[in-house]
């Protein structure tokens, strides 16, 4: 009975900006650069089609910083822009995630069993310049989780990556060498689940903390509450993990079915 909340998408630190959500309540989810060219995926920033406008990821930047290459330093422009792979984590046709993040990301999903859920949230601004805030914008229903590592013996790291052909963690593996040689646990998903189609839940609010001089993203309390947040804090600057004590079927009951959501 545990639902795992992930910050993932495109953002202002990597691609320099954010995906757009629109008026009418449409939005467009653009994966993360990846952070070397040496990958499987086809999907690039220049093939990556917007959902509800014309153009592709590209058109949403000048420039991106696929942290860590050349140890975060080197920004990628021009036709060089266009022709970069995105990390497509997670893969909502596949519905599979993978992640290498040790705060608290691995060892939260790594716990997840059949029939939890991992939600996905993402950064999201509107064309007019109103405030960005987080927005859940899909989940999936938990299958399986598999966990890889580096000390595992090179053919059962082979097996596990190659049980995963769509997840981007085995797409930019080599010969069994994880990328940055971390531990990275594998979400296989099944229905009900997908992205949103429209009217992401806004999870933040932005406002200064008792203590604080500036202001910060923050998890709104009637989320923490509604869906009994128990771990990952409040501050929600830097995408934390959450983890909620709640079933799928109630999460599912809080916010909708994708494809099929009630948001009058």
């Amino acid at each position: 009975m545990t639902v795992v909340l992930a910050g993932i998408g495109a953002d202002s630190t990597n691609v320099g900006a954010l995906a757009p959500l629109y008026d009418d309540g449409r939005f467009e989810y653009v994966p993360i650069p990846e952070k070397t060219r040496e990958t499987t995926e086809t999907e690039t920033l220049g093939s990556w089609e917007l959902r509800a406008d014309d153009g592709v990821a590209a058109d949403l930047t000048t420039r991106i910083t696929p942290q860590p290459v050349d140890d975060g330093a080197e920004t990628i422009t021009g036709d060089a822009l266009a022709s970069w792979p995105l990390h497509r984590d997670p893969n909502f046709e596949a519905l599979t995630y993978g992640e290498h993040r040790s705060s608290g990301y691995v060892s939260r999903l790594r716990a997840l069993e059949p029939g939890d859920v991992v939600g996905f949230y993402a950064g999201l601004r509107r064309p007019d310049g109103d405030r960005a805030h987080r927005y859940l914008i899909g989940y999936f229903t938990v299958e399986d989780v598999a966990v890889v590592s580096p000390d595992m013996p090179r053919t059962e790291r082979e097996a596990i990556l190659d049980a995963h052909p769509d997840n981007a963690h085995a797409k930019r593996a080599r010969d069994g060498d994880l990328y940055l040689e971390k531990p990275v646990v594998i979400v296989d998903g099944r229905e009900p689940g997908g992205l949103f189609e429209r009217d992401p839940i806004r999870l933040s609010d932005y406002y200064v903390a008792d203590g604080n001089e500036r202001p910060q993203y923050y998890l709104r309390d009637e989320i923490e509450s509604a869906w009994n947040v128990q771990a990952g804090g409040s501050n929600m600057m830097f995408k934390p993990a959450y983890r909620c004590d709640l079933s799928g079927v109630a999460f599912r009951e809080l916010v909708g079915v994708p494809g099929d959501r009630d948001v009058a």
